[in-house]
């Protein structure tokens, strides 16, 4: 445990175009190198793909996509008497947000394709029906976390 001062939290700064701290948050997942222009193009053509094939507005997609991904709980590691533990924990929302965007960039990267804003665009039109790796993840998570619920009372 670090004896020095807790890191400040960064204030997110809303996107240029949709005026969303989402949007803004997804970027800095799909960043490489700081070419933040390159992100953002990415995410709005895939935000114009999701509108192409959904018909409905990108953003509740986006949205629906994030609340779907994000779990409720998670296993965390804890040393106890010389043994390790899986303790199942609560997600509070803010990491639960960066979780679920987490998991949809990875997966969509994972993806087959070579166009980064198509494969972004399935991928989160997946995650807003209930299907997908991203979701996959999240049911896994909370089986994890349904396994060791047992050792829910070495919680801190």
């Amino acid at each position: 445990m670090s004896r020095r001062n807790k890191s400040k939290k960064r204030i997110i700064h809303a996107d240029p175009i949709y005026n969303n701290k989402l949007i803004s948050m997804l970027t800095v997942r799909i960043l490489k190198h700081g070419k933040k222009n390159l992100a953002q193009k990415i995410i709005y053509q895939s935000l114009d793909i999701i509108k192409q094939k959904t018909k409905k507005d990108p953003l509740e997609i986006l949205e629906q996509a994030i609340r779907n991904a994000t779990p409720l709980v998670e296993v965390k590691a804890r040393r106890v008497g010389g043994s390790n533990y899986q303790v199942p924990i609560e997600v509070r929302a803010y990491r639960g947000t960066n979780l679920a965007l987490k998991w949809i960039t990875k997966f969509a990267i994972q993806r087959s394709g070579n166009n980064m804003a198509i494969k972004l665009a399935n991928e989160v039109i997946d995650a807003s029906n209930e299907n997908g790796n991203a979701i996959r993840k999240r049911e896994e998570t909370h089986k994890m976390a349904e396994a060791n619920k047992a050792f829910a009372h070495y919680r801190y």
